[in-house]
């Protein structure tokens, strides 16, 4: 399988091999699970005060008492606060009260990682990377104008500004697609103030300590490592993006997935 290679101008270079990651099966399940379980990786585990609820007079007396409880007073038997002159207050410390404790609380114990086999999370990237090169997996929301995968020349890790990097991808083609991502929509269900910005291209590179400044401040648009590659990168929410490789990190990414393992 051969691509074209790009420079930064938009003109073809030359044409090189892909690997074999390239023409992977792609398995949109395998894909998810491994999503699933980045996500679970930074979930915060969460618990409650032991005695939240319980810091109060309430007792429960019994069913009958002599002092507190009779027969046929009218009230329910639940644990109420003690009042002067042995009366009883109101109902507390029970999940149906008020101020009481939580029927079911969080529990610290509570397993929150969704673990994944290390091959398997392997098999998930080499299938991402593979789904991304397909354009017509690709979200019909993207608008590119070439057929991918995008290969670009070495060049483009060294871009270190905005406006270049912008550039670069007005040429590349995509244009319209950093429009549609700059333009901010509001959260379902959220207040009007609240904005999100929809993923735009990947950009892959092999060295990413210069270009990450370029592309930082753009809204959509994301760059990364070849050793730093995930799933989520690949696939935010589940749906493939489109990619822009760099030569280096085409040349390199197998050797790169190899080490992981």
């Amino acid at each position: 399988m051969n691509a074209d290679v790009y420079s930064l101008d938009g003109s073809k270079k030359e044409s090189m091999s892909l690997p074999e990651v390239f023409s992977s099966e792609y398995r949109a399940d395998l894909v998810m699970r491994a999503l699933l379980s980045e996500r679970s990786e930074r979930y915060q585990p969460q618990g409650h005060y032991i005695l939240a609820g319980m810091q109060t007079t309430a007792v429960y007396v019994g069913k009958y008492d002599g002092y507190r409880r009779g027969r046929h007073m009218g009230i329910a038997m639940r644990p109420r606060q003690k009042l002067g002159g042995g009366a009883m207050g109101d109902v507390r410390r029970i999940p149906s009260s008020v101020k009481g404790k939580r029927a079911h609380p969080h529990k610290i114990e509570k397993r929150l990682l969704e673990r994944i086999n290390k091959r398997e999370y392997l098999k998930a990237i080499e299938s991402a990377i593979a789904g991304c090169t397909k354009t017509d997996l690709i979200k019909k929301g993207h608008k590119v104008e070439k057929s991918l995968p995008i290969i670009v020349d070495d060049s483009i890790e060294k871009l270190k500004k905005t406006k270049d990097l912008a550039k670069a991808l007005g040429v590349l083609g995509f244009g319209k697609d950093l429009e549609i991502s700059h333009s901010a929509r509001p959260l379902t269900g959220r207040g009007s103030r609240s904005r999100k910005f929809r993923k735009s291209v990947l950009i892959v590179v092999k060295d990413a300590s210069d270009v990450r400044k370029a592309g930082r401040n753009m809204a959509g648009v994301d760059v990364v490592g070849i050793n730093n590659l995930s799933v989520e990168e690949l696939a935010p929410g589940g749906n493939l993006r489109p990619t822009i490789w760099s030569k280096a990190a085409v040349a390199g990414i197998e050797n790169a997935l190899k080490e992981r393992k």
